[in-house]
């Protein structure tokens, strides 16, 4: 296994310290893994049950991630199930990405990292790394949540807080990397990926099948590639007939993918996002925009985008039914409505976030 260059195919050893080619292109990985399910460790009750399937690590830092609850609800007619990933260990999906990056950190004897987010990412990539004893600077956007910034200062990271946009956090993290610092980045490095794709070796095995369609939130969109290259691989594996359709959700205020799904392109274009509640997925240029649109057009899906009315009603509508998620998590749910999926479908949402790492005055 080893990364190869999105843009020049230049192949580069897992154990590179670059965060991305010489030529300014992304990593992908190469010599991958098949799905085999006669090797999933049952008495495993993380994701690490796929640790066959995996990058190949000396050390596991893990928190008991992965293996989340399935729970079916009632909404607009219609059965759908909910992925509760908000009980990961820092309460968001990026906990699965997260433990399979650090763990191939350990193993490859990286000390210090640099990382840029909005939050969660940032304080999931804190607790793994204190738990690896790795040292972790934390770029974050001077107005991202106070909770998210709170969990990350108190896992004894160092926290940075950029004014300006999101991307300005970006710049600011990319310029340390320059500076000889491990960019342990959450949407550049392809690992984050191979830790989002158990959620999919997780649906196949709690349904015992792949559902009809999952519709989840979209920014950086390493959930739904990782959903997409895991049922791939089930797929290639004989076990499934077909790929479910995957419906990314944006905020209307912040849609890129929206925009470019709409004009039929590959990729998106310039993009000038506004504020919006569902600050997760506040990203005007997804990195890997490409591959997102080629998989959601792959299933037959599609990218919708929401008004902010509508996301904090999903979040009353979630907490009616005992669920308390942050806004970005209720994106999904706003964009059902939009679907009008037929009712004999199996449907799934994963909710992606904690309401308690939401500001109390987020929706004022």
């Amino acid at each position: 296994m080893h990364f190869t260059c999105s843009s020049c195919g230049r192949s580069y050893p897992l154990d590179t310290r670059k965060w991305r080619c010489e030529c300014g292109g992304y990593f992908l990985l190469a010599e991958l893994k098949p799905f085999r399910p006669q090797e999933i460790e049952e008495q495993e009750h993380s994701l690490w049950r796929y640790r066959a399937m995996l990058p190949p690590v000396r050390e596991t830092v893990t928190m008991g991630e992965g293996f989340t609850p399935l729970v079916k609800a009632r909404r607009d007619g219609a059965s759908v199930y909910l992925k509760l990933e908000f009980l990961a260990p820092t309460g968001s999906f990026k906990d699965r990405g997260t433990t399979v990056l650090v763990s191939h950190l350990k193993s490859i004897g990286v000390e210090e990292v640099v990382e840029d987010s909005s939050g969660n990412a940032g304080a999931s990539l804190a607790a793994y790394c204190a738990r690896a004893g790795i040292k972790a600077r934390i770029y974050v956007p001077a107005h991202a949540s106070p909770p998210k910034r709170a969990q990350i200062a108190v896992y004894r990271a160092e926290l940075v807080t950029v004014e300006g946009p999101r991307e300005k956090a970006a710049e600011a993290v990319r310029e340390a990397a320059d500076r000889g610092f491990y960019y342990a980045s959450h949407y550049y490095n392809p690992l984050i990926i191979e830790g989002m794709k158990t959620v999919a070796y997780e649906l196949w095995e709690q349904l015992g099948r792949a559902p009809d369609n999952v519709v989840l939130p979209v920014g950086h969109g390493t959930l739904l590639l990782g959903i997409y290259k895991g049922f791939k691989e089930i797929q290639e594996a004989g076990l499934i007939p077909s790929l479910p359709r995957l419906f990314g959700v944006q905020s209307l205020n912040c849609a890129p993918l929206y925009e470019a799904f709409k004009k039929g392109a590959e990729d998106v274009g310039s993009y000038v996002a506004k504020p919006t509640l569902a600050e997760g997925i506040s990203i005007a240029r997804p990195l890997r925009a490409r591959e997102i649109l080629a998989a959601v057009r792959a299933t037959g899906g599609e990218i919708l985008a929401v008004e902010e009315e509508r996301i904090l009603r999903a979040r009353d509508d979630l907490a009616s039914m005992g669920f308390y998620v942050e806004l970005t998590s209720a994106v999904p749910l706003a964009g059902l409505s939009l679907l009008n999926l037929p009712e004999d479908q199996l449907t799934v949402i994963p909710l992606t976030g904690s309401g308690l790492k939401a500001c109390c005055e987020e929706d004022h």
